[in-house]
């Protein structure tokens, strides 16, 4: 038996997902890149086999009662695992952060800096010492009791809630007001109350428009609905609420993203009056460091933070200086990771998944850990390749340090730098699981098998294409946005056109805030909304008929939502399964084969195959169902078979064998050709959107719009749709995303990978550089004329793409 102190880590049996009872060993102290196709295995290898067993080892530690908690998260199918030292993981989280959360509190810097200005703050002549939570938004103890620490009120006003006022009531006037029975329920209580529903809202009197909008009452009152022809309708008591009341509460508690967006089109968000946006007490911002108060210091970009600090702490007090040079050195390997553009107030939620992840791996950097295995999810997603050489250093740092570094990668210039490579596959799913190559990555090159080897080593030119002519333009001037200041920008139509840019050079802001925010307000017939805040003329948006935007946001939050219930192919599934002969003699109906409803669903998990575990002190996760084991369903449905599998059989299919089992039924055939298309044949049709990455919930969209019936001329955005795939998977993607410009629609994509840049008909480079050093328009036209582009970091890496 191989010595546990050995310098290896030893994988014996690891058959956890896909994964073909695999053995492999890893060296130990190296900085070690596991690769293959998207759902090859190479995570399940990874995070699903290799962090599980460290983790769970840890658990075991704890005390008996947690212990016991733990142990119904169950353990991963490995044989065993020898010489595992203890493990840290660096995912990129698919959870949201909260509001509240902000890059200071990711990295732990607003506590030092609070610290820095309780202790060595100015305080005004007989003012008390604060605590250093005093300084904090987030606490009672700081937080502006007018818009509790959050810096923002929102308000709203007749003509944002009342856009067209020659509208009647019943004509949908108040704009603001939900559809379907909801918005009627409260058209019939004005209607019961006495106000004219029928009148063009303009004719009302001056103090009923006020009423109806504004009022905080809350009238009960008994409606008698109009009778519709064949439906008797029984009177009800209906309460009233303001249009301003809905809105405001409809933002604050909803859970639906669609419905708060809704309503934030009818609120304008301004500063608080009290505390003038700082989110903090009056006390807290009489207190200053270097001249600035703690905000003015939090609304900086780290780099020009670092540069007030530095000057602030050469000369002053000794614990201004042992606090100040704890803050240079922390804001040191942020910037050095490229995010020095980045304030300390920046909202997590803002933040791409690429980027926190960066921010966590920079404040683990600081930690100081010894001799353990650091587990890492692709950090160079969203990486400029400007910025790859910064990152390839801080792992370095790490590994020099004493520690491993396990990284899950795709991008080739990381793998080539890795001393020992993990390569999985060949392909995905059924057809993947197993260890191609485990050794130095030269040693890649004898594996013809291997999908990697190609990228890895023919680095040839990318293969020029004449460019596509526009059709027509959208022109955009004075975009005012973040760091994006008075720039005029032009997007072809009928053409691709890749925004490229280092990190944080404006690239999402000026695509997926103001050009969509553009198109989505001509979209709601023109309300006010991000394209008119954030921009002062737009032209050439009558030739696009439809707005598709498509993000890398989670297309659910909890196991219960899935890629068969998004795709809209769990309806037809559902369908054929009440068809059967069992389920007609037994009368079950499509809704019994529905785990969101009672009847048909295990009610232990309420249908979602898991149960959260909470583990007091760590954050809780899910476990499969004790009764069910994951299936969803009660015993009578799993009755019912369709050709031999039972609905819960048919969730556990991969898209490439249900294109097999539905063929001959065209609408299920439909939406799985387009998941086929876009490279996730791998994906289980029951798979929990938890279990999603943010590239393969993107997709997931995609393939969603294409099996739509195409209708007018389409502009599809895209916030770089390669993240977290093989550059064999780009390949496939690419060619459906050029098949959408052939079909004579519109595709932007924002993009850092040079192979999709260089085969995009138009450019648009942004910078030169991050933050305030950067929201400019360097460089536009084909790639080879961005390529020559003096100005550009982007040129040097385009020009390399293009063979130049």
């Amino acid at each position: 038996m191989p010595s546990p102190h050995g310098p290896y880590v030893r994988v014996r049996g690891a058959r956890e997902h896909n994964l073909q009872d695999v053995n492999v060993d890893i060296p130990r102290d190296t900085l070690t890149v596991f690769t293959g196709v998207s759902g090859s295995g190479k995570s399940s290898l990874a995070f699903g086999t290799i962090y599980a067993e460290a983790q769970r080892r840890y658990f075991e530690s704890v005390a008996p009662y947690a212990r016991r908690l733990i142990q119904q998260v169950g353990a991963p199918a490995v044989g065993e695992i020898t010489g595992l030292p203890p493990a840290v993981s660096l995912e990129q989280r698919r959870s949201a952060p909260g509001a509240r959360s902000s890059v200071g509190t990711v990295t732990t810097l607003s506590n030092s800096l609070r610290m820095l200005f309780s202790r060595a703050g100015d305080y005004p002549a007989g003012a008390e010492r604060l605590d250093s939570d005093a300084f904090s938004p987030n606490t009672a103890a700081g937080a502006c009791p007018e818009c509790h620490g959050l810096g923002r009120i929102h308000r709203t006003d007749e003509e944002l809630l009342v856009p067209d006022p020659s509208l009647s009531i019943r004509e949908g006037a108040i704009a603001a007001w939900p559809g379907a029975w909801q918005g009627k329920n409260l058209r019939d209580v004005l209607d019961t109350l006495g106000y004219d529903v029928d009148r063009p809202w303009r004719e009302l009197e001056a103090k009923d428009r006020e009423w109806i909008l504004f009022t905080d009452e809350q009238p009960v009152v008994t409606v008698h609905p109009v009778r519709d022809a064949g439906r008797i309708q029984r009177p009800y008591q209906g309460t009233y609420m303001s249009a301003r009341r809905y809105v405001l509460h409809t933002f604050a508690d909803t859970k639906s993203r669609t419905l708060r967006a809704k309503a934030e089109r009818f609120l304008t968000g301004v500063p608080c009056p009290v505390c003038g946006g700082s989110r903090l007490r009056p006390e807290a911002m009489a207190v200053t460091f270097a001249g600035r108060t703690i905000a003015e210091l939090a609304a900086l970009p780290l780099s020009a933070l670092a540069e007030v600090l530095a000057g602030a702490g050469a000369g002053g007090e000794e614990t201004a200086r042992v606090l100040t040079a704890d803050l240079l050195a922390r804001t040191g390997t942020v910037t050095e990771l490229g995010l020095g553009y980045l304030s300390l107030d920046r909202t997590a939620p803002t933040l791409s998944s690429g980027e926190l992840q960066r921010l966590r791996l920079a404040t683990q950097l600081r930690a100081g850990l010894f001799g353990v295995v650091y587990v890492l999810d692709e950090p160079s997603a969203g990486l400029h390749p400007a910025d790859t050489e910064s990152l390839l250093g801080v792992l370095g740092r790490l590994k020099e340090a004493g520690n491993s570094v396990f990284v899950v990668e795709h991008q080739m210039d990381v793998v080539r730098r890795a001393d020992w490579l993990v390569d999985v596959g060949p392909l995905a799913g059924e057809h993947g699981g197993r260890v191609l190559h485990s050794g130095p990555p030269a040693g890649l090159a004898e594996v013809p098998e291997s999908a990697t080897r190609r990228f890895l080593f023919d680095q040839g030119p990318s293969p020029v294409r004449e460019p596509r002519a526009p059709s027509g333009w959208i022109r955009l001037s004075g975009v005012e946005r973040h760091n994006v200041r008075g720039v005029d920008a032009a997007f072809p139509l009928g053409v691709f056109t890749a925004v490229t840019g280092v990190s944080g050079s404006g690239k999402s802001t000026l695509v997926g805030q103001v050009l969509a925010g553009v198109l989505a307000d001509r979209e709601a017939g023109g309300e006010a909304g991000a394209g008119k805040q954030f921009c002062a003329a737009a032209s050439g948006l009558e030739a696009v008929d439809r707005l598709v935007q498509v993000d890398q946001k989670p297309i659910g939050r909890t196991p219960r939502s899935n890629l068969a219930t998004y795709t809209g192919l769990f309806d037809t599934v559902r369908k054929l399964f009440a068809r059967t002969r069992t389920a007609r003699e037994r009368g079950y109906a499509a809704g019994r084969f529905s785990f969101n409803v009672g009847g048909g669903r295990c009610e232990t998990c309420q249908g979602e195959g898991f149960v959260s575990v909470e583990l007091l002190f760590l954050p809780s996760t899910y476990s499969p169902c004790p009764d069910c084991h994951g299936a969803r369903y009660n015993p009578q449905t799993l009755d019912v078979t369709l050709r031999g599998l039972t609905i819960a059989q048919v969730l556990d299919l991969t898209v490439e064998s249900a294109a097999d089992f539905f063929a001959g039924t065209p609408a299920a055939e439909r939406a799985l050709t387009t998941l086929l298309d876009v490279g996730l044949g791998y994906l289980r049709l029951g798979q929990p959107a938890t279990e999603l990455s943010g590239g393969e919930a993107q997709r997931i969209k995609l393939a969603s719009e294409l099996q739509r019936t195409r209708r007018g001329h389409t502009l599809y955005l895209l916030d770089e749709p390669t993240t977290g795939l093989h550059p064999a998977d780009v390949e496939v993607l690419m060619r459906q995303l050029h098949g959408l410009v052939d079909a004579h629609d519109t595709v932007v994509v924002v993009e850092h990978d040079m192979a999709v840049v260089a085969g995009a008909d138009h450019v648009i480079d942004m910078g030169p550089g991050g933050g305030d050093r950067g929201g400019r328009i360097v460089a536009t036209g084909s790639p080879q004329e961005v390529a020559r582009a003096a100005e550009s970091r982007t040129a040097p890496y385009l020009a390399e793409a293009l063979g130049g």
